[in-house]
Parts: C-alpha cells; sequence; structure tokens
C-alpha cells in the first residue's frame, strides 16, 4: 500500500462509518446513544459497520505516516492504533441497554473502549499539528482537535453517570452530545489524512522528491561497486 492509498484509505473508511451510522440515525427507532442502536432490530449491522470502517481509516492513516514521517510521528501513530484497537473492543463487546447502568463485562469493556477511542483522537491530532508551520491545513487539525476535545469534555460532564448532569441538566441533550463528539472525530481523522496528502502533493510540486528507501536508494551504487 502506498501513501497515497493509504489516505484514500482513511478518507473512504470515515465516509463510509459515516453512511453507516447515518443510516443507524435515520431509519432505526431513536436511542440514547449510538452504542444503544446495535440492541435493537436491524441496528447491529450498520454499527458494526460504522465502527470497523473508521478503526480501518485509523489504520490507514496510521500506515500512511509511517511511510511519510516515520520519526516524527510515531507518538501520532501510536495513538492512531490505540483508537483502532478501541474501535474494535467497543464493536466485539456491545454495550448494556439502558442510559447510565453498566451492568456486564461486556458492557463494562465496550466504555472503556469507547473512552480510549474519545480521548485518544483529540490527542493524536494535536500531537501530528504540533511544532509545526502555522499552514492552514496544519490550523486545521490543530482546530479540530480543540473542537473534539471540547465536545469531549461537555458531553462527559453532561452524561446521567456524571455529577455534574444534574446541574446542568445533561440529561436532555447528552445523547445529541455523543453525536457532535463522534462526527468531530471523524472529521478530525479526515483533516489530519487532508493535511498530509496536502502537503505531499505541494512537495512534489516544488520540485522535492519523496525520500526513497534505503535499499532503493543503494541500488546504483550497488551496482558500480559490482561492476
Amino acid at each position: 500500500m502506498t501513501p497515497r492509498q493509504s489516505f484514500w484509505g482513511t478518507l473512504v473508511g470515515t465516509v463510509v462509518s459515516v453512511c453507516a451510522l447515518a443510516y443507524a440515525q435515520v431509519a432505526l427507532p431513536a436511542q440514547p446513544l449510538l452504542s444503544d442502536y446495535a440492541l435493537v432490530s436491524g441496528g447491529l449491522v450498520p454499527v458494526l459497520i460504522g465502527m470497523l470502517a473508521l478503526a480501518g481509516a485509523c489504520l490507514c492513516l496510521a500506515y500512511g505516516l509511517a511511510a511519510v514521517e516515520p520519526s516524527r510521528t510515531a507518538a501520532t501513530r501510536v495513538l492512531l492504533l490505540a483508537g483502532a484497537a478501541g474501535l474494535m473492543m467497543s464493536a466485539i463487546f456491545p454495550t448494556d441497554p439502558g442510559t447510565s447502568q453498566v451492568g456486564s463485562l461486556s458492557g463494562e469493556i465496550h466504555r472503556w473502549s469507547a473512552a480510549v477511542v474519545f480521548t485518544s483522537l483529540p490527542v493524536a491530532g494535536w500531537t501530528l499539528a504540533r511544532g509545526r508551520a502555522a499552514a492552514p491545513r496544519w490550523n486545521a487539525v490543530r482546530a479540530m482537535s480543540m473542537t473534539a476535545a471540547v465536545t469531549l469534555g461537555v458531553y462527559l460532564a453532561a452524561h446521567p453517570a456524571s455529577i455534574t448532569s444534574p446541574l446542568i441538566n445533561g440529561v436532555a441533550y447528552y445523547g445529541a452530545l455523543e453525536r457532535a463528539v463522534v462526527l468531530a472525530e471523524m472529521v478530525l481523522v479526515t483533516v489530519m489524512a487532508l493535511a498530509f496528502a496536502t502537503g505531499r502533493r505541494s512537495a512534489m510540486a516544488t520540485g522535492a522528491a519523496p525520500a526513497k528507501p534505503a535499499a532503493e536508494s543503494a541500488g546504483p551504487e550497488q551496482e558500480r561497486l559490482a561492476a
């Protein structure tokens, strides 16, 4: 898989995830949280597709970053892999019925896996843009990272399991906030991929050829020595 293919894989995976979860939102009976759609008739497949497609998008992005900037993006790739693993675990272990009570081992694993996803992706975006020039594409990554982090903080404050929820009437809108967090993180993954794809095209347009693997670049020298 080339870097270009990996970035296209990120975009396709994110679009598939959005479409699958949008289908559950529109076609199925309303549920408090997105994960709850897996508990109603016809909801398991779109929820699984949505989670696994987004996990695939994170893996594709991590692969592309490793191919383009292996040393500088190490922390970002670890966080993307953690997010992908959390999405897979959330897909394998369904949530419990209800709004705030978690009674089974599966529900507990699902809850903590989702927590890993929600927290790792905003940090991944921030680490990717950290130390970069104030170019529009990196500013977009920073802005989306902050948006996802702030939205997550408000969602956690509004969740019925939080002690702050009664103070702000969080029960009335915490489901909408969870959807906002998921959407913000999908957009963040897309913006991260576009930022690197744009930078790669700009470098090629200005004549800066991408670095070749060591084995490939050493080929002519080895041929001269052999001659």
